[in-house]
């Protein structure tokens, strides 16, 4: 798994595997602390963390947010059709197999360079149900059948950013066109002072879902510092009190807002249109110091 050299007591240790990819610089970091996970990197970004051993182990804590989603999605271990818009290292989707056997899956990954360096250095299950495509997110949700989906989770990021087409309700329609009826959508979304990135992109779920909620670190929703929330929307009632105990209970707990609280946050902010949609900001270059 990867590139290896002699250690101590005649132990394999693992190396980085550095690649071009079409986003990129990708580099594949060991994890010394377990055996076969590793942290992929896109010109110095953490995209995602993968224990090969341990697939349901999530690391980074926006990944184990999603995960709270994908488990109260519906009842533990049953099935589900979930597609993943951003593929990484597949993270969550090897999670939803190791934790939802017999599921089926769509990951949109357009990197078709790094779709190749990830299948060869951390290959997948072949007895998982996961088929990958290598194209534009929206291209490739306009693929997914109408009300076929349980789960649709947008992590998308070109450059640390998430792309403008991927952030309207034009996108949100889409979303809601393959999702099952009362279905969920969860979007891993990032910002900083003074949020209008977040504000805005509520204010356009909203504006598609009925109900709503978003986990963060609560100084990230305080305008402190920039960092990662994931916004969680469906037609029908979410789980708040089990989101936000899991959120609460996390190496880095969480918060979660919902309701009038959400509501008010939001600040006036308006849906935000193909027309008018730009990409989310650009993190400090001190996030990943």
């Amino acid at each position: 798994m990867g590139k290896s050299r002699s250690g101590r007591r005649g132990q394999a240790v693992a190396e980085a595997v550095v690649e071009a990819v079409d986003g990129g610089l990708a580099e594949l970091i060991p994890d010394r602390e377990r055996a076969r996970a590793w942290t992929l990197l896109i010109d110095g970004a953490p995209q995602s963390h993968l224990d090969l051993d341990d697939p349901a182990y999530l690391s980074f804590e926006y990944q184990r947010r999603l995960g709270h989603v994908i488990d109260l999605v519906a009842p533990p271990g049953k099935p589900v059709h979930a597609v993943h818009l951003g593929g990484g290292a597949f993270t969550l989707a090897r999670y939803v197999a190791a934790t939802r056997p017999r599921s089926t899956q769509q990951v949109v990954e357009r990197d078709a360079a790094l779709v190749q360096l990830v299948r060869r250095e951390l290959p997948l299950d072949p007895n998982a149900r996961i088929r990958v495509r290598s194209t534009d997110a929206r291209e490739g949700l306009a693929k997914v059948p109408d009300g076929w989906a349980d789960l649709v989770i947008a992590d998308v990021f070109s450059g640390a950013r998430t792309p403008a087409h991927l952030t309207s309700t034009e996108f949100l329609d889409e979303v809601r066109r393959a999702l099952k009826p009362s279905a969920v959508y969860a979007a891993n979304l990032a910002d900083g002072p003074p949020l209008a990135h977040l504000r805005g992109q509520i204010a356009t779920a909203a504006a598609r879902f009925e109900h709503l909620a978003l986990i963060a670190d609560p100084t990230v929703l305080r305008g402190k510092r920039f960092g990662n929330a994931v916004l969680v929307a469906s037609d029908a009632p979410l789980p708040v009190p089990e989101l936000t105990r899991r959120a609460a209970s996390d190496p880095h707990p969480g918060r979660l807002e919902h309701g009038k609280s959400l509501t008010d946050f939001t600040g006036g902010a308006v849906p935000v249109t193909d027309a008018a949609a730009v990409a989310s900001p650009a993190p400090p270059p001190s996030v990943f110091r």
